[in-house]
Formats: C-alpha cells, structure tokens, sequence
C-alpha cells in the first residue's frame, strides 16, 4: 500500500513539474513575440472595408485606404493586386518610414449594374500573411432621359 501511495505521489509531483515548465515556455515564446512585433516595420490600415453604396453606372468610384507604418523600420509593399480589370490600384512603391502614411487608391469603374464585391490585396515586408481590403456597394443603372415631346 505504501508503494502505491508513494508512485502515486511521484506520479502527481512529476506531472505538476511537467505542466509548470511547458507553462513557462509557452509564456516565454508570447513574450518573444511581442518583442518581435516591437521591432521592425508594422503595417497598420484605418479601415479594410469601404462601402460606395448606390452609385450610378459608368462613374468611376474611388475609395481610399491609409497605410501607416507604426513600426521602426521601412515598410515596403511587395505585392498589391485588385481581384479583377475592373478595379485600378494607385500606390507609391517608395518605403514607407516609421510613423509615416501613405495612400492606397482603388477606383471601380460601375460599368456593369448590380451589387459588388471586389478585393484588393496587398501584402508587405511586416509581415507573412496577406492584407485582403474590399470595396463594395451597388451600381444602378443610369436612368436615360425621356424623349422630349414637341
């Protein structure tokens, strides 16, 4: 009895030694983490999502998108494409420095009437993963005038 008591003891002490260490590592990695975020470039946008509502067919619609370096490196964009022709992408490829901002412009052409959603995505050197900004709202269809009566 006294040795099942015993490994049951030794069992319990080890597996607490166990769950505390993989604890502190799991503690320490979110720690290097957020040093990591700290340093180098960080890309922050003041929106992902621009909503044009109703706008009339065959006038161009431009949103804009702020990217803001809140990091202390230069941030470089390395990719930015619109999901389709219909959408232009305006942007500077020069780096963006710390603290600074620049604009990302994406003009809809409304040529076809009827909802959209359309997607532009970028990604830069702060990081692996890809930023997805969306434009959406409606075309609707020009109204033509009537014909004039004499």
């Amino acid at each position: 009895m006294k040795k099942v008591t015993f490994l049951s003891l030794l069992f319990i002490f080890i597996a607490s030694i166990s769950l505390m260490a993989q604890q502190t590592t799991i503690t320490d990695q979110n720690n290097s983490d957020q040093k990591e975020k700290k340093e180098g470039p960080i890309a922050e946008f003041d929106k992902t999502v621009n909503d044009f509502g109703q706008i009339e067919q065959g006038i161009p619609k431009t949103a804009e998108f702020t990217l803001t370096n809140v990091g202390n490196e230069p941030l470089l964009i390395s990719y930015a494409k619109a999901s389709c022709g219909c959408t232009n992408l305006k942007y500077s490829k020069d780096p963006i420095l710390p603290k600074k901002s620049m604009t990302i412009s994406a003009t809809y052409n409304a040529a076809a009437p009827g909802n959209f959603i359309k997607t532009i995505t970028v990604q830069t050197n702060a990081d692996v993963n890809k930023v997805i900004l969306q434009i959406k709202g409606t075309v609707v269809k020009k109204e033509t005038p009537a014909a004039e009566t004499k």
